[in-house]
């Protein structure tokens, strides 16, 4: 083999040499949370013969790990986006459309496709989460809670279903890695696979503005010492010429953006409707048009008070915790971690609907870069990791049974 043709070989075991240690710090803990899940809905299928629940709780026992928004992304899978019917337009192409792929292999499914990618992402997204922990604490015990964390929290329950979270946080952790270390056609590529994956990928904008102009008077070998400490900068390799540096950046700012651009577009030439994708989730039953989120929260809390509606009064904790775990974030993390957790925080509290609430805020994942940063004390870190183990049970049950969208 020639010293060409081996190169692509040899890079590729390098890329595995790093990421192996990784992988198997999240494995783990990605384990554990399959179990879990999979030994509640094994609960909630006892439950619901036992207890004779009615005709919509027995259809989501049934449905089980392709329940709820799951459903939706096997039936595009397998249907597409005319088959599903008008209403899976708000659910964005990039899920689906990797389910259908996997279909194409004998005994695969679209719904097991759906799953197998949701699952594997997910892998692949913690793992991504805990490298970036130890890249901006230096702390490998933080990395390791980042993971558990990750895996486990109550919200976490739909990283086993055929969601397209799991793809979204490989896609933004793989981002920021990319625009930290200024690998900005990764951190491209990664904005436009994440856009294409749910809208909350926009927000990727903010972190890729940032980031790109605070390296922008950076000298191009600094920056790639930084990434490879290494590596020389006298190592022949070509200087960048100022130009390509600007286009490189550009490109990670509009990639996101690019993406929900080509989705929106196809949906005007297929649907002669551009914005039903926005208008379908801004309806009543969904997200909810815009709203000021006190009172929301205010509604919610008398309804609780009120015993009506108990799902939608259990989201106001849950946004006073992680409104102050973006405010940690923003003290303690690189700026761009806090614009990115208070944007995908602003959309999930804008509604007049707050269900999922917790699911769109574990797409902020550096509130759970923050919260493995405050357990470091061993008592507080098994409290934590006991009551998030019992909300996972406790959030799948109530999904799988019905009371609570996920």
């Amino acid at each position: 083999m020639s010293r060409a043709a081996g190169r692509p070989l040899a890079a590729v075991a390098c890329s595995w040499r790093r990421a192996r240690p990784w992988l198997a710090l999240a494995l783990v803990p990605w384990l554990v949370a399959r179990a879990v899940v999979v030994g509640t809905l094994a609960m909630a299928r006892v439950v619901a013969s036992r207890a004779h629940v009615d005709a919509a709780a027995a259809f989501r026992v049934h449905q089980g790990l392709l329940g709820w928004d799951a459903g939706w992304y096997e039936f595009i899978a397998a249907h597409g986006y005319r088959g599903a019917g008008y209403q899976s337009l708000r659910f964005w192409p990039l899920l689906p459309a990797l389910g259908r792929v996997l279909a194409v292999l004998p005994g695969v499914s679209p719904g097991t496709g759906v799953l197998v990618v949701a699952n594997v992402t997910s892998l692949l997204g913690i793992a991504l989460v805990a490298r970036l922990t130890a890249l901006e604490t230096e702390d490998m015990a933080s990395a390791r809670r980042a993971a558990w964390l990750m895996a486990i929290a109550p919200p976490a329950f739909v990283y086993v279903m055929g969601y397209a979270e799991g793809l979204l946080l490989l896609a933004t952790a793989g981002a920021f890695l990319a625009l930290r270390r200024q690998a900005w056609w990764w951190a491209a590529l990664c904005g436009l696979a994440a856009s294409l994956t749910r809208p909350l990928g926009l927000a990727l904008v903010a972190p890729a503005l940032v980031e790109a102009g605070r390296t922008w008077w950076e000298p191009w070998w600094v920056a790639r010492r930084r990434r490879h400490p290494s590596s020389a900068a006298g190592s022949g390799m070509r200087w960048p010429r100022r130009r390509e540096r600007l286009v490189a950046r550009v490109a990670a700012i509009v990639a996101p953006v690019g993406g929900t651009l080509a989705y929106l577009g196809w949906v005007q030439w297929r649907f002669h409707d551009f914005l039903a994708p926005v208008e379908i989730q801004e309806q009543s039953d969904r997200h909810g048009a815009l709203a000021d989120p006190l009172v929301t929260m205010a509604h919610d809390l008398i309804t609780l008070v009120h015993g009506h509606h108990l799902d939608q009064g259990l989201h106001v904790p849950w946004v006073a915790l992680v409104v102050v775990l973006v405010v940690v974030a923003l003290r303690r993390l690189p700026v761009s971690y806090g614009l990115f957790a208070a944007a995908i925080v602003a959309v999930a509290v804008s509604g007049t609907n707050l269900d999922s609430f917790e699911r769109y805020a574990l797409s902020a994942f550096p509130v759970v870069v923050v919260g493995a940063m405050l357990t470091r004390s061993p008592r507080v870190e098994r409290v934590v990791m006991a009551g998030a183990v019992a909300g996972l049970v406790a959030y799948g049950l109530l999904a799988f049974l019905n009371i609570l969208v996920p």
